[in-house]
């Protein structure tokens, strides 16, 4: 059963998502103006972006526990473990949680479609949960 607030894990999805899409810097020189070059330079990953930072530190904002249940949510959603093995995905998220979390969620390269994905099954799976315990009444 899923603790995390949802909203936290969609505002780390969107923000995962941002700092998926940067890409390697292909005009260093770059001095035009942004409209002249069709925006690309915003997709570049430069020293003084702070999207990675920005996620970083809303992760680590998280207590340990939602740290644990995104780690969870990232393996199910990536089909490491299924629904049915949300126990056990938190019990090896728990075992294995460390300091470095961030650094170990950053270097997923689907990060934010692995937790949109973990959420979607979790959350379908606590509704049909639900719904069987309401027809057992």
């Amino acid at each position: 059963m899923l603790t995390i607030n949802p909203e936290k894990v969609r505002q780390v999805i969107t923000e995962a998502r941002v700092f998926d899409g940067k890409e390697a810097v292909s005009d260093p020189d770059s001095g035009s103006n942004p409209s002249d070059d069709g925006g690309a330079d915003i997709l570049e990953d430069l020293p003084d972006d702070a999207t990675f930072e920005e996620l970083a530190e809303y992760i680590r904002s998280l207590d340990e526990d939602e740290q644990i249940e995104l780690v969870a949510l990232a393996w199910v959603g990536r089909g490491t473990y299924g629904a049915a093995e949300w126990n056990d995905a938190m019990a090896e998220a728990r075992r294995a949680h460390n300091k470095r979390t961030v650094e170990y969620l950053t270097s997923l390269p689907k990060l934010g479609d692995y937790l949109e994905e973990g959420l979607a099954v979790v959350e379908e799976s606590d509704e049909d949960e639900e719904g069987e315990e309401e027809q057992e009444e």
